[in-house]
């Protein structure tokens, strides 16, 4: 489809990647990455013909169709999210607007045998056709299916998109360029701003699609999961591996390690022989052999190795002193915006050292709960944290409360704590502050570098209890492990929202999840989760809706009744089954309480709670596989 031929681009600070020559064909899903500033972005703005190269040119396929993402994108519109689309297409626009005129044409003329009416009626055959190959019947349902994939409700379609966020802004850009089928696919950063509901559509969706795709992401497992190939900008040359992320990672530590070897035994050669030189250079007998060593060594080509060193920190969240069994209790907790209620009649106990995943739609009140949980907002209800209880918070505009005038180092140096304080320059570094950075202002700094300064700061204060707001926003891959990593050793509590889902995973053993205007909590891994709530969605992965062919071929008379009959049975059973779970969710709920206020130290009291409780546990997932088995069935 398309192919470099000695590509290059050059900025006043050297090259970012030169004398690239690799190929990208049909079908391919490739994962472009590399450190921040490498040149992934410009990569993607030179193929989609924004810039030009400095070096070489990029060969198309003839008449290739490309949908680009920027990260940047700007649409001035005053059309509603949903016209957005619909009228996103000239060529589906023309022929629409030709077959009207022709049908318009065609009621009011009389001169059936004429050539010219014979003519508009060619024509109009020809632009059925055309449309028809063009899926313009499916037009519609294709704008509708995609638009709820990503996220947007039947209301939100209707929004002026001058009206809408940036984030929303993006997933409708994301929408235009996906219904209109391009050959190939530049995504950048596609999974900022989405849901991890319609993270998961859009993986699916990628998956299923016909032409290239060629996007940079950092959330790991979104790259796993949707790409099948690798290239990596590095040392101003880009690397193809032919495998996903995650496998490319391994093999890549591979990689380096044997150059690091490599290159530890090259710079002893390189050592000796300039001893060798300095040693026979002023003698008139070897002066020969002195030059000839010289040249030789200039004719080397060095070993260059791109260290990976925050992969290697080992961060921890310093904890606070130990607080009591519970540490927050909410009650009857509710909270409204213009007669829209978010959530109500919200009351829930937080046990010491519990993980807590808040996840659901954008939109759905998460973040409006933690500040109701901080008291930053006024709420209905009551929020009252436990003994000995000290809360870091992260939200969403932390960066915003930073000091400006004080340089990056001052900021964490006056937050820092007694060993901390000797691996201040590391932990920077952790978080992609190094070298003279560290002394820039506040003041100078990009949104991006605020946030992750913000959670540099987070991670230095010491809590035993942490609520974040998504703190993985502007965070590279490294620097998530390296949170992550410390999130897992953290001893305190904490409710954390992410839609990252590789962040996400394995860290919560509980997850709320607000629906209905009400937290249910569920004691899923993420995977169970997200499995759940697809099969309530019960959506087709490709289009986000039943698939057409469902659709056309309709069962005979005699085979709906069996059909009807068996729907009938199966909504009652899943009915059933649903009563049993909210009944086996009100019983576990009673022994969390009982949990919450036992006695820790008489041990024999304290485990047969903790026993009964399991078994509840293990009967609610069994409930939850039946309510699988038989929602799938349906």
């Amino acid at each position: 489809m398309l192919q470099f031929d000695r590509l290059g681009y050059f900025l006043p600070q050297g090259h970012l990647f030169s004398n690239v020559s690799l190929q990208i064909n049909k079908g391919d899903r490739v994962g472009l990455v590399g450190k921040n500033g490498a040149g992934k972005s410009t990569l993607l703005r030179i193929l989609s013909g924004v810039i030009k190269p400095t070096d070489g040119q990029v060969h198309f396929q003839k008449n290739l169709k490309f949908g680009f993402l920027t990260q940047d994108i700007i649409i001035e519109s005053e059309k509603s999210v949903y016209d957005f689309l619909f009228y996103s297409n000239e060529e589906l626009n023309s022929i629409r607007d030709r077959i009207d005129d022709i049908n318009h044409q065609l009621t009011i003329r009389t001169d059936y045998q004429s050539d010219s009416y014979l003519n508009l009626l060619d024509e109009l055959s020809e632009l059925n056709h055309r449309f028809l190959v063009m899926d313009g019947y499916q037009w519609e349902e294709k704008i509708k299916a995609t638009l709820e994939g990503l996220g947007f409700s039947n209301e939100d379609q209707q929004k002026l998109i001058s009206a809408c966020s940036g984030g929303w802004k993006m997933r409708a850009e994301l929408a235009r360029i996906l219904v209109n089928a391009p050959d190939i696919l530049l995504l950048d950063e596609p999974t900022n701003h989405l849901d991890i509901l319609s993270i998961s559509w859009l993986e699916k969706y990628l998956q299923n699609f016909e032409g290239a795709v060629i996007l940079i992401s950092h959330d790991r497992l979104f790259l796993d999961n949707v790409s099948t190939r690798t290239l990596e900008i590095s040392r101003q040359q880009i690397f193809d591996f032919p495998y996903a992320y995650s496998k490319y990672k391994a093999l890549r530590a591979e990689e380096l390690q044997r150059l690091e070897q490599a290159k530890k035994q090259q710079d002893k050669d390189i050592k000796h022989t300039e001893e060798l030189i300095e040693k026979f250079r002023a003698k008139k007998n070897k002066a020969a052999f002195a030059q000839s060593l010289i040249k030789k060594l200039d004719k080397t080509e060095r070993i260059s190795v791109e260290k990976d060193q925050i992969a290697r920190l080992k961060l921890r969240f310093p904890l606070a002193v130990q607080p009591g069994k519970w540490v927050l209790e909410i009650d009857s907790l509710g909270k409204s915006y213009d007669n829209r209620c978010l959530f109500k009649e919200v009351s829930i106990t937080v046990g010491r050292a519990e993980k807590i995943a808040l996840l659901g739609p954008n939109g759905v009140g998460k973040s409006t709960l933690l500040k109701a949980i901080m008291g930053v907002i006024t709420h209905e209800g009551k929020v009252t944290t436990g003994h000995n209880v000290q809360i870091s918070y992260f939200a969403q505009d932390q960066a915003e409360k930073l000091d400006p005038k004080l340089s990056i180092y001052d900021t964490v140096d006056l937050i820092a704590k007694g060993d901390l304080r000797k691996d201040l320059r590391s932990i920077l570094g952790a978080f992609l502050f190094s070298g003279e950075d560290i002394d820039k202002k506040v003041a100078v700094l990009s949104g991006g570098e605020r946030t992750r300064l913000a959670l540099c700061c987070l991670l230095l204060s010491p809590s035993n209890f942490l609520i974040l707001d998504e703190p993985t926003n502007h965070l590279d891959l490294q620097s998530k492990e390296v949170l992550k990593e410390a999130l897992l050793h953290y001893e305190g509590t904490f409710i954390i929202v992410s839609h990252d889902r590789e962040f996400v995973d394995g860290m919560s053993n509980r997850i709320w999840d607000i629906e209905n205007q009400g937290v249910q909590i569920h004691h899923f891994s993420l995977q169970e989760y997200l499995n759940y709530k697809t099969a309530k969605t019960n959506q087709d992965p490709k289009i986000g809706k039943p698939s057409l062919i469902q659709k056309v071929n309709q069962p005979t008379a005699t085979e709906k009744t069996k059909i009807d009959k068996t729907q009938q049975k199966l909504k009652k059973e899943v009915q059933q089954i649903e009563q049993k779970i909210d009944a086996q969710e009100a019983a576990i709920k009673e022994i969390e309480n009982e949990l919450s206020i036992a006695d820790y130290d008489q041990k024999e009291q304290y485990n047969a709670i903790l026993n009964r409780y399991e078994q509840e546990k293990a009967k609610l997932d069994l409930l939850y596989q039946q309510w699988e088995q038989k929602s799938a069935a349906l």
